[in-house]
């Protein structure tokens, strides 16, 4: 949203915004801007303005963008695709707008199990708005297909780094935003979730009150407490919730990795089995570390450094 606020001018051949949830609310000055930002993605897309057909927010910002004379807006969704439409038929995913035939039939492009297994919903429609994208210019079924088997997500998203006693130890770090965090807590249950950062301004209301049956315990860090710590108050009283790692001002990323130790050994405490223990801190880094990267290794070191403490077999 940075880049296309100060973008003059910008001509895609295809366009895509996933979905929109407050972020950067404090660099942009509201949400209203935020979204206008955004909404810039689609400016003069030549070929085809796709959009999130279960996101009014996105269809809206197609309707009202200026494109390219011919210029098709094509949905995508996790349910079956109407005509113009991508989205997925049983484990299949589908394509009903990049064919001659688009009014009576689908185009089968790919297998949930060409994602992942089990394949999560998210990336199921993070697929299917790549595959959106490319066949737009052209790109061939089988050619969908092939690079969707052998993608591998970058590291920090909703990443699985360890498991031992039969708990799943988690590494979302890049969830920066309530929004981003909420795939991650679907994802799970039940869940020791570790939240907290710098939160731009963002809300946590509906967040925790969405997945206030998933949290076995929440462990906070970071320096913008007061908003999750109300949500949590407010809509997940029951759920315990640790404030031993909060800070009222930035540390050092040396300090930072330091608390991260500590928090991974009491989620260890805490841990019982079939638990996972989840980092997705719905917030910015940079109170505690670098950036979203340090923080994830942080915690996979500190994962490492605990079960070489007590002595686990391989470490």
């Amino acid at each position: 949203s940075f880049q296309l606020h100060w973008i003059e001018h910008i001509q895609p051949e295809a366009s895509v915004v996933l979905n929109i949830a407050e972020d950067h609310l404090d660099w942009h000055g509201g949400f209203e801007n935020y979204k206008a930002a955004k909404a810039k993605v689609y400016e003069n897309t030549r070929i085809a303005a796709i959009y999130n057909d279960d996101e009014a927010e996105t269809i809206r910002m197609v309707e009202e963008a200026d494109v390219i004379e011919g210029c098709r807006a094509i949905g995508i969704s996790t349910d079956t695709p109407q005509r113009s439409m991508l989205g997925t038929v049983d484990d299949l995913l589908v394509d009903r707008a990049y064919l001659t035939s688009r009014g009576s039939q689908a185009l089968e492009l790919a297998e949930f199990g060409d994602i992942g297994n089990p394949a999560p919903q998210h990336m199921v429609f993070n697929a299917l708005a790549a595959a959106a994208l490319v066949r737009a210019v052209g790109v061939e079924p089988a050619a969908v297909q092939a690079g969707l088997r052998t993608y591998e997500p970058e590291p920090h998203r909703i990443q699985p780094v360890a498991h031992f006693h039969d708990v799943l130890w988690v590494d979302d770090s890049k969830g920066t935003n309530p929004h981003a965090t909420d795939a991650a807590l679907a994802t799970y249950s039940p869940i020791i979730w570790i939240a907290g950062g710098l939160s731009k301004g963002a809300s946590y209301e509906d967040l925790v009150k969405t997945h206030k049956d998933r949290l076995k315990s929440v462990i906070l860090i970071g320096t913008d407490h007061a908003g999750i710590v109300a949500a949590l108050q407010r809509h997940a009283p029951s759920v315990p919730v640790h404030t031993d790692y909060l800070r009222d001002t930035t540390v050092e990323v040396a300090n930072g990795a330091a608390v991260m130790r500590e928090v991974v050994n009491l989620a260890h405490q805490l841990a019982e089995p079939n638990d996972t223990v989840l980092l997705s801190p719905a917030a910015a880094s940079m109170d505690q570390f670098a950036n979203y990267n340090v923080r994830g290794e942080a915690f996979t070191d500190a994962i490492a450094t605990m079960l070489s403490d007590i002595n686990y077999p391989g470490h």
